[in-house]
């Protein structure tokens, strides 16, 4: 990278902070809600995993709704998130793994290159592990490139834009 070149790197991760923060946001709002009084409702963080645990489905629904309305309040993309299947736990109640994704998918980041290139954008596009490293001679030409991205319907994963230099 010569001198005058400008970058930026495109990724895909969470602020453990803020996750840690929003679900024990949403455990407090479970104890004082009037819909969870006199019933079970669990959340259990390791790590990138949540366990969830309430009596029903109904119930469950509604845990969800919470979680995802926490990290949303604290400006965490829900599509982190990724649900497993619900399964029967012992005494009648439901629980439901939900994992936090971190990490640019690989399948994304070829997303992302080659949408750069379609467009015909003076930049240099690489993959990086799990993140797109984006370089050019022109700062202009890399806010098109974010402000392409921003605007594109086709990449699942909520994405950042950090590094930029």
């Amino acid at each position: 990278m010569a001198a005058t070149d400008s970058s930026f790197d495109i990724v895909s991760k969470t602020d453990p902070q803020e996750v840690k923060n929003a679900i024990d946001q949403a455990e407090r709002e479970i104890e004082t809600r009037f819909d969870f009084r006199n019933s079970m409702a669990e959340i259990k963080h390791e790590k990138d995993k949540l366990t969830l645990s309430a009596d029903n489905e109904a119930r469950l629904t509604a845990l969800i709704d919470v979680i995802q309305s926490k990290f949303i309040k604290r400006g965490i993309d829900i599509k982190f998130l990724e649900y497993g299947k619900l399964e029967e736990a012992t005494k009648g109640t439901v629980r439901q793994v939900v994992t936090i994704k971190n990490g640019l998918p690989m399948e994304a980041a070829k997303k992302i290159v080659k949408l750069i290139k379609d467009k015909g954008i003076k930049v240099n596009a690489q993959i990086q592990d799990e993140q797109v490293r984006v370089t050019s001679k022109s700062r202009d030409d890399l806010q098109a490139v974010i402000a392409l991205l921003k605007g594109s319907e086709e990449i699942e994963a909520p994405l950042q834009f950090t590094n930029f230099k």
